[in-house]
């Protein structure tokens, strides 16, 4: 930035407050419109400061949709896949990175073609199989089917081939065992791509919609996107208590990614680099 004009550095950074601008305002109008009855956000000129109506948005939401329910569901069932599916996907991309065995190749290659296969055509045969097994309208039924989950497979492989054999040699030199190694040493050194792959994970369970909508029957049971959902369904809709939803959706997304932000960004920067 030495060498850079005064004029240049201007335009730079007035562009970039353009574009925090346009990022940052749907979140602020979502917030503002939480805040306010359904009708000030239709309101000519519109009103762009937060109001007084927020605490009765919340209280009509959860009368109609159990909003405190519902957010334990999506709490419950998210980071119980978050975690499950990280265990998994870690252990199953140190296999693909650092273990030699037959069909190696083939089986990553199968699992390439998995990750560009839409998600929605699976919903038929995985319905059938949890309808067989008895396990529709349960929260299992919304957390296994992805916990082997394509995409953070591939990325915690590439990852761990940025990790040195001979220091996995030396471990075992030294008499350590596999468990050992990859607990003691693996895990430590993968945690900003652990990280990474905890909020990927954590987003697409938080935001699943199709999936939960289909094998959850009861209300008891819904997910915070399938029960925002139904508020788009009444015969007359309470913007007020949709934007209060969203608001309440989208904060826990915010507060783990803005936790791990340093680790995801290591963690996405790691999967491009090799030894």
């Amino acid at each position: 930035m030495k060498n850079v004009s005064p004029l240049k550095k201007t335009l730079l950074y007035f562009f970039l407050f353009v574009g925090v601008i346009v990022s940052v305002f749907p979140f602020y109008w979502m917030f503002v419109g939480a805040t306010n009855p359904s009708g000030e956000i239709f309101k000519v000129p519109p009103n762009f400061f937060p109001g007084t109506h927020g605490w009765e948005n919340f209280k009509n939401l959860n009368e109609n949709v159990g909003i405190i329910r519902v957010l334990g569901n999506s709490l419950l069932i998210t980071l119980t896949f978050t975690a499950l599916a990280a265990i998994i996907c870690t252990a199953a991309g140190y296999a693909f990175a650092k273990f030699q065995f037959k069909g190696r190749n083939q089986i990553f290659f199968m699992l390439l073609v998995a990750i560009m296969i839409p998600y929605h055509v699976t919903l038929i045969p995985l319905f059938e199989i949890f309808s067989n097994v008895g396990w529709l309208n349960t929260f299992q039924a919304v957390i296994l089917p992805q916990a082997a989950y394509p995409f953070a497979i591939f990325l915690m492989r590439q990852n761990m081939q940025a990790i040195p054999d001979s220091l996995l040699e030396a471990a075992r030199v030294d008499g350590a065992g596999e468990f050992h190694i990859f607990f003691r040493i693996v895990l430590p050194v993968m945690r900003p791509a652990l990280a990474a792959v905890g909020i990927f994970l954590f987003m697409f369970q938080w935001n699943n919609f199709i999936w939960p909508l289909v094998v959850l029957q009861s209300q008891d049971m819904y997910t915070l996107p399938v029960a925002l959902s139904s508020l788009v369904g009444m015969s007359r809709i309470d913007y007020g208590q949709v934007m209060m939803g969203t608001t309440l959706s989208t904060l826990p997304i915010m507060i783990f990614f803005l936790l791990l932000q340093k680790q995801f960004i290591s963690g996405i920067l790691g999967g491009s680099v090799k030894e």
